[in-house]
Order: C-alpha cells, then structure tokens, then sequence
C-alpha cells in the first residue's frame, strides 16, 4: 500500500544577529499518491523553505516528512525537483541535461537507452526541436520546458516545483501550465507546487495548503478544489464556485496580511 507524504509538526528556525527567528512552526499536512497541491501565500512566508525540506536541500529544525512512514532528510531521486529558474548546466546540450537525469535514474541505461529515454520526455514537453541546443541558446521559457523534462526523466514519485512559471510572460506561463497538466494527467507524479498566484493554483490543484505570513507561518486553511479532470482553462473560468472560491482565498490571504502587519 502506497502511504501518504506526510509533513509533521515542520518547524524551521534560522539564527540571526538579534537572536533566533522562527520562519515556520508547527506545520502539518498530508499529500496523498498521485495528488496535485499548491502550497500557496504571500511571498516571504516561507513556501520554498517547505519545498526546500521535502527536497532534503534544507534541514527542519524540528519535526519533518515522511515517505513511506520514513523520515527523509536528504535529497534522493525520488523527489524531481523545478526551481523559479531553469538552473540548467550551461556547458551541457539541452538533450544532454536531460539525459543526465536518465543516467542517474536508470544507471544500467547505455547511451543510446538514455537518448531514448530523455527523448521521450523532450516529445512529450515539445523541445524535440532544441536537443543539441545550449541553454543560452534557448528562450527562458524553453529552458524552463528542459527543466521540467529533466525533472521527469527522473520518473519520480514526488515532483516538487518552485514557481516554476514565476519569471515567465503571461502567455508563456499560461502554455506552461497547460503543458504540465497534460504531462501530469499521462505521468501522475505526486505534485507539490509553491506559488503565489491565486488564480494559477486553482487551475492546476486539487487541494491548496494556505499559509500563514510569518514570522512562525504556519497551515492555516486547506481549500479543496471541485473542478473536474481533464481540466480546460475556459470551462475552469466559467465553473459557477471559480469566482467564489477566487474571492475566499484573497479575503484569507490579506487577513492574513493584516494581522502580520498589525503585529
């Protein structure tokens, strides 16, 4: 039986100068396989810190994840990871960089095997065109697309994204995300994805973990979203909660805001 991520009682407290701050605490949540989340609020409120730790970058202070019923605490092939920016090897094609998340996944793969096998997910993220490209060769947004085929050359149960679309254009953005979920419905990864785009997040989840502002940020509300799948950005626009659901998790998000402020 395939168990839940579950993150349990994560706190995160980072030393400073004038004493310890705590950026997250007490935070709790379970994701269960094949599910799509948004972790979603206000920049600065310590989302990609949570990220960070289910990608084993970065270390809780207390508490943590677990896989399987397992603490995990460092980085593994089991969790793909797309950071806000493509961070591609530059001296690499862009076919070379996804073959290298073959090589590392599948070790007994030959080269041609890796070919294949980094071929496979360029075709499905339309960049077939661009494998012997350098990054630098490449629009931010293509890169991007390079980023997401090597993340899912992995073949990873967890999938972890972090705004990955951030940087993008709007109509950029709008394809990429499109293109995720297309890949998504054929792959179904267990996504966690960090953003702070509202309306972005209730296209592509199926649940949305809403934090607090910190300091001490925290869960503060789940959202569990009625749209169904295959989703269509028009029908999504037009579903009679789309507006209602939009409205609820600004009014929590500013609420939020003030309070932190007032504080």
């Amino acid at each position: 039986m395939i168990r839940p991520l579950e993150i349990t009682g994560l706190t995160k407290v980072f030393p400073t100068p004038t004493g310890p701050f705590i950026a997250i605490k007490d935070f709790n949540a379970k994701i269960e396989p094949g599910e799509f989340v948004c972790i979603l609020g206000h920049s600065g409120c310590g989302k990609s810190t949570i990220l960070s730790i289910l990608a084993g970058l970065q270390r809780a202070t207390m508490g943590g994840i677990c896989i399987d019923g397992k603490e995990v605490d460092t980085p593994g092939i089991d969790r793909g990871v797309v950071f806000q920016t493509p961070s591609l090897l530059p001296w690499l094609s862009a076919g070379a960089n996804v073959e290298l998340a073959a090589g590392q996944a599948f070790p007994k793969f030959n080269r041609k095997q890796r070919q294949k096998h980094a071929r496979k997910y360029m075709d499905m993220l339309g960049i077939q065109d661009c494998h012997g490209q350098a990054p630098a060769e490449l629009s931010l947004g293509t890169q991007q697309r390079v980023s997401l085929a090597r993340a899912l050359a992995l073949e990873s149960r967890y999938l972890l994204l972090d705004e990955p679309f951030g940087m993008l254009d709007s109509l950029t953005r709008f394809d990429l995300q499109d293109t995720l979920l297309e890949v998504w419905e054929h792959t179904r990864n267990t996504v966690v994805m960090v953003t702070h785009d509202v309306d972005e997040a209730l296209y592509l989840a199926d649940r949305l973990l809403l934090m607090t502002d910190g300091p001490e940020a925290t869960l503060g509300e789940i959202v569990t979203i009625p749209f169904a799948r295959p989703r269509e950005r028009a029908s999504v626009l037009e579903h009679r909660s789309y507006y209602t659901l939009r409205t609820g998790i600004i009014d929590f998000l500013e609420d939020h805001a003030l309070q932190s402020a007032v504080a």
